[in-house]
């Protein structure tokens, strides 16, 4: 049986994995995605999970679920050494396993940039997970809770300040999302002002939205501008030490909340960790077959693409050109890496990858969007519907595209769920306290001997 490795599922991960079932003979292959989660994230809806928009789960696509044939091993790739055909592998429980194969298809995307600024460590939430999607929009409405009890000063004016760092289609999607949300929110606490929950864009290029053309990317600033939003362009984060943003010009505030949102960096293991060529960047160099290598000097037995690969983009008639990390380019890329290994696979010549944009759009809002194809620019309501439409058709499977669609359904009658759950992440604190609820458990040092329980009220 000929082997096939996938490291990540992702979008190109699960759509190869996918692909591969569909067109491979029984007995002809055996295939295995290796993933740390064990589901792929449909990442253009975590804005609008971090917005309470679209439910968590509904995002997900659990791999064992949807690849009936494919083996599904939840853990870390931690050294590929495709000289010995062999993929090192660090399980849940610690323990280390090294599995060989035939084919290898790397496929592990890309991580959360981040640059040594003052506090980014400490204070700042990602938006590359469901999880940190969640996390957000948890921080949001408990901020609001907990500020309608404060009284007006520093510290209340600090939790209802959100600050987000980046302006490409992640961050300006939250941003209008999260204003979104506050002024639903400001309609459940009367205690607070409209004018004081405030929100900051914070970009370091002299633009935003770098996919849409000068013109569209303006009309975006105003638009957020004009419903309260403070964009902040050619200005960089320099410290957030405490909670306490600085910027490069100079403007210092309090934020309760700062969400990191600055583009990707390369994958680790793919720019250090194998011996696959990779290019300045840390990316996989590939041929526009998506196999690994250059025309010259292919890499037999290795596949790659996604974020952590550097694809020709032949559609834009520049040998230097490299596709866009998206999603439009990802699941395309990995059904095409299906049709192609089963080509090679059968001594056929796999194809070159070659896709046309489609446009892009992005959300703004609970009714606000903008699209763009060439020079047609469709902005607001009907913007905002294409985004939702475009989408819902690009969600694997039809079972979450019905699930996505009641859940906006029910979001149009019956409005968005606003309900904080301040304690998400302290499962076992009840457990802690005894079992009652109304106490807290202060916080102990790592050598501090238990003490008593704290009445909460």
């Amino acid at each position: 049986m000929h082997d096939i490795l996938i490291v990540g599922g992702g979008y190109a991960g699960f759509y190869a994995a996918w692909g591969l079932e569909k067109l491979l003979r029984r007995g002809e292959a055996t295939v295995t995605v290796v993933d740390p989660r064990g589901y792929m994230t449909y990442q253009p809806f975590l804005p609008e999970v971090a917005a309470g928009s679209v439910e968590a789960r509904h995002t997900i696509v659990p791999l064992r679920s949807h690849l009936r044939r494919t083996r599904v091993m939840t853990g870390h790739v931690t050294r590929i050494d495709h000289a010995a055909r062999t993929a090192h592998v660090r399980t849940p429980d610690g323990r280390d396993h090294a599995l060989g194969y035939d084919t290898l298809v790397v496929t592990a995307g890309a991580i959360t940039r981040t640059f040594p600024v003052p506090g980014l460590a400490t204070e700042a939430i990602g938006l590359k997970t469901v999880e940190e999607a969640v996390a957000v929009r948890d921080r949001v409405v408990t901020a609001f809770a907990r500020a309608a009890e404060l009284p007006a000063g520093p510290e209340r004016a600090k939790a209802l300040t959100v600050t987000v760092v980046g302006g490409g289609f992640t961050g300006v999607e939250l941003f209008g999302e999260l204003m979104a949300l506050g002024k639903d929110l400001l309609r459940r606490y009367p205690e607070i002002g409209a004018d004081e929950p405030t929100f900051h864009l914070v970009e370091a290029r002299d633009r935003i939205l770098p996919e849409v053309t000068d013109r569209p990317g303006a009309w975006v600033v105003r638009h957020l501008e004009s419903r309260g939003g403070h964009v902040h362009l050619g200005t960089q984060l320099a410290s957030a030490a405490g909670g306490h943003v600085t910027l490069s010009t100079g403007e210092e505030f309090d934020s309760g909340l700062l969400v990191w949102a600055a583009g990707n960096g390369s994958h680790p293991v793919v720019a250090n960790r194998t011996d696959l060529p990779v290019d300045a960047r840390g990316l996989l160099r590939v041929r526009a077959d998506l196999r690994v290598g250059t025309d010259d000097a292919p890499v037999e037995g290795a596949w790659a693409a996604g974020d952590n690969a550097a694809v020709p983009d032949l559609a834009a008639h520049d040998p230097l050109a490299r596709t866009v990390p998206n999603a439009q380019h990802a699941v395309r890329q990995g059904r095409l890496l299906a049709r192609n290994i089963v080509a090679d696979l059968r001594g056929r010549t796999p194809r070159p990858y070659l896709h046309h944009s489609l446009g892009t759009v992005a959300t703004l809002g609970y009714g606000y969007g903008i699209f763009q194809y060439r020079r047609l620019v469709v902005r607001g309501r009907l913007g905002w519907l294409m985004h939702r439409g475009y989408h819902l058709l690009a969600v694997p499977t039809w079972e979450r595209k019905v699930r996505v669609a009641f859940g906006w359904v029910s979001e149009a009658v019956f409005g968005r769920d606003l309900a904080p759950l301040p304690d998400i992440g302290k499962p076992r604190q009840a457990i802690l306290a005894g079992g009652d609820p109304d106490l807290v458990l202060p916080p102990l040092a790592d050598d501090e001997p238990a003490r008593d329980l704290v009445p909460a009220r």
